[in-house]
């Protein structure tokens, strides 16, 4: 039986002597990858970036499961004035936009989306070492005969006669004919209920539908234009620097304004990002309330080489959190994660070892501000909310985690001015403290070892600059008096 422990001054942990905003390159004693760099939207901090010889860094690290739902999208057809969504809305083809006007008008109807006009699903990549069985990834041929309809259209009684594949285009958005035509040659096309070629003129009054071989996902991926901040991008990758309050991917009760709706968008001329995967390029992700970095692949090759580095344990990772209480210099917490049998949200720590996944993580003192600690963490192991509860259960949680126990003061004194400066601290940063500071990995292409650093944010910065007046000036109740 595996006995979890919390081990303070780990010989193995790297005795990194470095602080939270350390150049990169006085670690790794490299110059400056080059390579294009594109930001959106809000500007920030731009992360630094170095290389490296390819012998790799001390300790392995991986923030967190790379399990990804997978998902589909809709193409878009309209009915009454409404847009309704299909799964080729991803799709952005040259093709996409059909110079032939179709006259007449249609009732249209979406039942569902289809991930591939052809009928084909996106299968799971065998390079994703956590890509799930999905019976949708290699159906039965002999199971096809029950069809599901994602699309349906009614011909207007005075529908003027015209090729099927050209009334398709204009009332499924993003849609190119190239990928009607294939559908029909598929028997994914039924007019009145009976398949039909692509050359099958449209009649008033006539029923067309698309149909496919299973059933409509549950959820639709759209496009967004969100703005990003992306310190670094090439032909292969893209790094970006999440800002807290974002989902990476959608889910339940989160289907729109996630990473991968954003990412949709601004790589939408990309082979990988036209079909609706709900995992295209990414390879890993992060809480919807932790903020930093991220790394997604532009293409197949490189998702490849970044999932395997995943799956190794072989990525640098390191987060800066802000705990309750006083901790040790440096030490180790071990203990198995799992979902909690009684808070389906929360995961928690199975002490006996018999539950769960095993789970390591590492820390080292930044910086004491009497009450809360700075530290760093880095991850030997990557299980969902890891240093959240890790932390929670050695009796430090994360500052600001509801989810947690780290919203309320777990340390201090009972004074009105100090419960009201507390206060104050979670107001400017309402989410917990922990921000995944560096990123390094071999790269794809180069096969160089490459690190990149992202400054803390505002409103950690701020949160931080608060409680630094605070041990130096005195407690809030009484300045002068150290806590």
């Amino acid at each position: 039986m595996r006995t979890p422990d919390h081990t303070p001054s780990d010989p193995a942990m790297p005795q990194d002597k470095h602080g939270p905003e350390s150049d990169a390159a006085a670690e790794t004693g490299v110059e400056t990858c080059p390579g294009t760099a594109a930001a959106t939207g809000v500007e920030k901090e731009p992360a630094e970036m170095t290389s490296a010889p390819l012998h790799g860094p001390n300790g392995t690290d991986k923030e967190t499961d790379t399990d990804h739902a997978a998902g589909s999208t809709d193409a878009k057809g309209t009915a009454d004035g409404k847009v309704m969504e299909s799964a080729d809305s991803r799709l952005n083809s040259d093709n996409a936009k059909n110079p032939d006007d179709a006259s007449g008008k249609a009732d249209a109807k979406n039942t569902a989306g289809p991930d591939d006009a052809t009928g084909k699903d996106n299968p799971a990549r065998p390079d994703d070492p956590e890509a799930g069985d999905d019976p949708d990834n290699d159906p039965d041929e002999e199971a096809q005969d029950e069809l599901y309809e994602h699309f349906s259209v009614t011909a207007d009684r005075g529908q003027s006669p015209i090729r099927l594949d050209k009334f398709l285009a204009v009332r499924i958005e993003h849609c190119s004919r190239n990928r009607i035509q294939a559908a029909a040659d598929a028997g994914n096309i039924r007019v009145n209920g009976k398949a039909a070629k692509s050359s099958y003129k449209v009649k008033p009054a006539d029923r067309i539908a698309v149909v496919m071989p299973y059933p409509r996902r549950e959820t639709e991926l759209v496009p967004e234009n969100i703005p990003l901040t992306i310190p670094y991008e090439d032909d292969d990758l893209l790094i970006v620097d999440k800002a807290a309050g974002m989902v990476v991917h959608p889910g339940h009760g989160n289907y729109a304004g996630t990473l991968v709706n954003a990412l949709a968008y601004h790589l939408r001329q990309l082979p990988m990002f036209r079909e609706g995967d709900m995992r295209a390029g990414l390879v890993h992700r992060i809480d919807k309330d932790t903020s930093g970095l991220l790394v997604v692949a532009k293409n197949e090759r490189a998702h490849a080489h970044l999932a395997r580095q995943f799956f190794e344990h072989t990525i640098q990772r390191r987060y800066v959190a802000l705990v309750w209480g006083n901790l040790p210099d440096e030490g180790t917490v071990t203990g198995n994660i799992g979902r909690s049998p009684h808070d389906r949200l929360r995961m928690q720590v199975f002490a006996d070892g018999e539950q769960g996944k095993h789970a390591v993580t590492h820390y080292r003192v930044l910086r004491r501000f009497g009450y809360v600690t700075l530290v760093e963490c880095r991850l030997e192991t990557g299980r969902t909310h890891q240093i959240r509860v890790h932390m929670e259960w050695i009796g430090h949680p994360l500052f600001g985690d509801a989810r947690y126990g780290g919203d309320r003061i777990l340390k201090g004194t009972t004074f009105a001015k100090y419960r009201q400066f507390v206060e104050n601290c979670f107001a400017l940063m309402p989410r917990q403290a922990l921000h995944a500071r560096s990123l390094g990995f071999v790269h794809p292409q180069t096969r160089q070892q490459v690190l990149f650093e992202s400054p803390l944010p505002a409103d950690f910065r701020a949160v931080l600059d608060k409680w630094e007046t605070y041990a130096a000036g005195g407690s809030p109740e009484n300045p002068g008096t150290q806590p």
